[in-house]
């Protein structure tokens, strides 16, 4: 049932330690049919040489698993929760990358520094507030994860297409995409951006973001009704 849905989660998931985004078997990627409202997402522990793309568990938006012998990653309700929420993306990310993993840790937005950050961001790379001791030990504590994401976006508001990605504070990132692919993608760019950002700030600490003009041109020179970066669709 649904092969390629699994091929793409599979891709997905084996292009993380490929990029750098992973150690040991900390990370997830999901890729949704909404036709049939149905996720694919990685197994839970299964170390990514040894995974296959029947290994993909597939479940539904009611949290049910609909096919698969393995339990699906833990990450599953945060997945669950941003796939119901943002109705435009088909695909999830969740990496522990060490540089955006170390500004989620200290609870920092990571900074919009240059144009490299602004071919893929509006601003800079947000951050949740912490999750209370109720939302960690409550017994929902993966869908409460998505619901602070939520709330951060709300709170903005800020448009998860211009914003495709979040700091879970004390935790690591998340990111989107209209694909999998593509969220996988910009995984690859918040690690690189976290790195520089990081860099950027031992050479100068007190750095300012980016010019507003600088932003605007780079981030909708790529994205939006104006676009022309590439080729024609």
């Amino acid at each position: 049932m649904l092969t390629e849905l699994k091929r793409e989660a599979y891709e997905a998931n084996l292009a993380l330690p490929k990029h750098g985004l992973i150690n040991l078997t900390f990370g997830n990627a999901s890729a949704i049919d909404r036709a049939k409202g149905i996720f694919a997402i990685k197994p839970s522990g299964v170390d990514y040489t040894a995974l296959k793309p029947d290994d993909m568990v597939l479940v539904d938006l009611d949290g049910k698993i609909v096919e698969g012998t393995l339990r699906p990653s833990s990450d599953t309700p945060t997945h669950r929760r941003l796939f119901l929420a943002f109705p435009s993306i088909g695909g999830v990310v969740h990496t522990h990358s060490s540089h955006a993993t170390s500004f989620a840790q200290a609870g920092r937005e990571i900074p919009i520094f240059g144009t490299t950050h602004a071919d893929y961001f509006f601003g800079n790379i947000p951050v949740t507030r912490k999750m209370t001791a109720a939302e960690i030990g409550g017994g929902a504590y993966e869908w409460e994860t998505g619901n602070v994401i939520l709330e951060r976006f709300a709170a903005g508001p800020l448009d998860p297409a211009d914003f495709p990605a979040v700091l879970v504070n004390r935790h690591a990132p998340f990111t989107w995409g209209p694909t999998v692919a593509k969220a996988v993608e910009v995984a690859v760019a918040v690690e690189c951006i976290a790195h520089m950002a990081l860099m950027s700030l031992q050479l100068q600490p007190d750095l300012p973001t980016i010019e507003t003009e600088l932003l605007n041109k780079h981030f909708k020179r790529k994205h939006g009704p104006g676009a022309y970066y590439g080729q024609p669709k």
